[in-house]
């Protein structure tokens, strides 16, 4: 018997903007010390419980099925990095990876030089932020996350005797060695959680006094940094949603530390410009910049190392505006760009010797592509994941000179036949007339006839691609004869920078309608039908399921928004929250009335009312940096209130983790097995 649902108690509370008065009656859930924010979170989960203890043995056999498709015991194609190669491999029964390493040939004994599973002993929660050896192969640093908040503590270790050199704490988690091993680069944490600048700590002196070599003070940008494959540079970013501004500086050669300065000073590539992005690789003696000035998909300039000044820059690829250019990475003896055209990644190949461009060519039409690690500069190969929703991924080498695409591994999943499946990409029609890619997957011998369930995944935010890949756990709905689709809707990137554009900020709404015009289509043409329709997304996929459960609420049978942004007006108007600042140029700043007018109108926190919704699991992370958990709490508290149906809504907060979930490969296919099965309950899809 399931005891009734939780009721948050209200507080009364008025904010007022613009000339409105807004209620916020839950706003006192925002205090993570109160106990009794505490109680009513451990209440809600205890409630989620209770309705599920029921399919308790099915989660444990879906749990199970999930497993027995991976290859538990595995090892990633080896990178050779001078005599070593490296890998990582995983063991049956442990959660995460062990990093290894053979010095001459893979016949060689093995090495382990960092086994996640022995830092993450004793936790909850465990992340590895960063794992670099130093270009001398005798050192490691790295930086672990043991909560979820992305706070990163970094560490440097000698590879054989395990001494520790150096320990930094609560640091953002990146970091990149100097080319002698003496050094390394690591970036800070303001206090809105932004990385706002890099520091530079040499091995042997006090971390207190590590110098500040760059700083961003405004806080609509966040910092990055790298240093070129050719090893000559550190290249430093500030970025913000649509505006990029680059350093960069010489660093000494290996084995040169008498002859130069290991860091000279920092120099800007070209000063900041609204609206203007670009991104700089370097290669010989030149500098390639990826960027969208004067032109809105991109195009690649191209200027000597010694000339940067913006009248030295020579077009190199011309924009086209069927084509994004995403990015370019430089090797000695040639270019890979990579680009996306028609909804799909590519990738060309320039030889720097022979100057001609050519295309890899794929084996299928629908597919999604993943960038490897690849971090030699003289080579002829280059290392990508390839997949489908049909193809478990391949690691392939590309032979760049003989153009033949090499297999390297595919990953193995037990008991699947890509021959029993389909993949369809169909097109819905928007509001505005524009045509709206759908990635559809089901298995042969589903009947279209409107009576399959069907699960709908989107996002369309930040020009995030959501591409149409494999995924090992999807198999478990199309083995139950459903249809598996992804709306590649407006605001995010599928379709390059201009598809982006018409999904944020003032037209953020045309994420929302696109998605309803997906799930419409979906209905016409009898994939399904409304009460057999569950759709999903998660963080501003949960906005998105926010925003159209609320428009359209008899659209949908079920509705699983994971750590969704759903408090939009409160979140943008806090300034001390992480992201906040950085977010303006994504939804706008609601302190300017045009923008608050337009947030209020979609906000799902804002716009809930009485009215029927469907079945709903939402999900939350105690410690989650990016959402958090009071933004999924108190919109479950309000739909309660308000709501006037009887179907079941679910609050789900994972205690000890953030964003992501959970950490370890067992315990997210269990945090699956449960929404997976939510998803089967509510659609009245057998448990068996």
């Amino acid at each position: 018997m399931v005891s009734r649902a939780p009721k948050a108690k209200k507080i009364p509370r008025i904010l007022e903007i613009h000339g409105r008065k807004l209620e916020d009656p839950y706003f006192w859930l925002r205090d993570k010390e109160n106990e009794d924010v505490l109680k009513y979170l451990e209440a809600e989960n205890k409630y989620t419980e209770e309705f599920m203890k029921e399919t308790e043995e099915f989660q444990q056999k879906l749990f199970e099925e999930m497993k027995s498709r991976i290859k538990e015991t595995d090892q990633s194609v080896p990178v050779k990095i001078d005599e070593y190669y490296y890998y990582h491999r995983t063991e049956k029964g442990k959660n995460y990876a062990i990093h290894c390493r053979k010095k001459g040939s893979m016949d060689a004994p093995e090495e382990i030089f960092f086994d996640e599973n022995k830092y993450a002993e004793g936790k909850d929660y465990f992340h590895l932020g960063a794992l670099k050896v130093s270009p001398d192969h005798t050192k490691m640093a790295y930086s672990i996350d043991t909560n979820g908040y992305e706070k990163y503590d970094l560490f440097v270790k000698e590879i054989e005797s395990g001494k520790v050199l150096a320990e930094i704490k609560e640091v953002a988690g990146s970091v990149i060695w100097d080319n002698n091993g003496t050094a390394f680069f690591y970036s800070i944490l303001d206090d809105i959680h932004r990385p706002y600048a890099v520091k530079q700590h040499t091995l042997g002196q006090n971390s207190d006094n590590d110098p500040i070599i760059y700083k961003e003070d405004d806080k609509q940008f966040f910092v990055s940094f790298d240093k070129s494959r050719s090893r000559k540079y550190l290249i430093i970013s500030s970025l913000s949603s649509d505006t990029t501004e680059t350093w960069f500086a010489p660093l000494a050669a290996k084995g040169e530390m008498d002859k130069q300065p290991l860091l000279e000073g920092m120099k800007v590539f070209a000063p900041r410009k609204e609206g203007i992005e670009y991104f700089v690789t370097h290669h010989e003696q030149d500098f390639y910049i990826v960027t969208n000035e004067d032109a809105v998909n991109f195009r690649i300039m191209k200027t000597p190392e010694d000339n940067i000044s913006r009248d030295a820059w020579k077009e190199f690829i011309a924009h086209n505006p069927e084509v994004r250019i995403i990015d370019v990475e430089a090797f000695k003896d040639f270019l890979a760009i990579y680009k996306r055209h028609g909804g799909f990644l590519g990738i060309s190949i320039y030889d720097v010797k022979a100057k001609t461009m050519h295309d890899i060519d794929f084996p299928e039409e629908i597919y999604s592509l993943g960038f490897s690690f690849n971090p030699n500069y003289e080579t002829n190969y280059l290392r990508f994941s390839f997949s489908s929703p049909v193809t478990p991924p391949i690691t392939y080498d590309y032979e760049v000179f003989k153009r033949e695409l090499v297999k390297r591994k595919q990953e193995e999943v037990k008991g699947f036949n890509p021959e029993d499946y389909v993949t369809v990409r169909d097109y819905a029609t928007a509001k505005d007339g524009t045509k709206i890619p759908i990635s559809i997957a089901y298995k042969k011998g589903v009947a279209l006839d409107g009576t399959a369930p069907a699960l709908l995944y989107g996002y369309g935010s930040y020009g995030a691609s959501i591409d149409p890949s494999f995924s090992s756990t999807s198999i478990s709905f199309l083995e139950r004869g459903m249809v598996y689709a992804i709306a590649h809707i407006r605001g995010g990137g599928e379709m390059g920078k201009p598809w982006y554009l018409d999904g944020k900020l003032l037209k953020k709404k045309n994420t929302f309608t696109d998605f309803i015009s997906v799930a419409e289509h979906l209905i016409e043409k009898k994939y399904t039908n409304k009460d057999r329709l569950a759709i999903m997304g998660g963080s501003a996929g949960g906005l998105l399921m926010g925003a159209v459960v609320n428009m359209r609420p008899d659209l949908f049978k079920v509705v699983v928004a994971r750590v969704p942004f759903v408090d939009v007006i409160n979140t943008m108007l806090d300034e001390t929250i992480p992201l906040t600042t950085f977010e303006y140029k994504e939804w706008g700043n609601p302190k300017d009335r045009e923008y608050f007018e337009y947030i209020l109108s979609y906000s799902p926190y804002d716009n809930v009312k009485p009215q029927d919704y469907p079945a709903m699991l939402v999900t939350a992370g105690l410690n989650d940096p990016r959402v958090h958990y009071w933004e999924p709490a108190k919109w479950v508290a309000k739909l309660r209130d308000l709501k006037t149906d009887n179907n079941i809504l679910l609050l789900k907060t994972n205690m000890g983790a953030g964003h992501s979930g959970a950490s370890g490969r067992y315990d997210y296919l269990r945090e699956l097995a449960f929404i997976y099965t939510f998803i089967l309950k509510m659609l009245n899809v057998p448990l068996e």
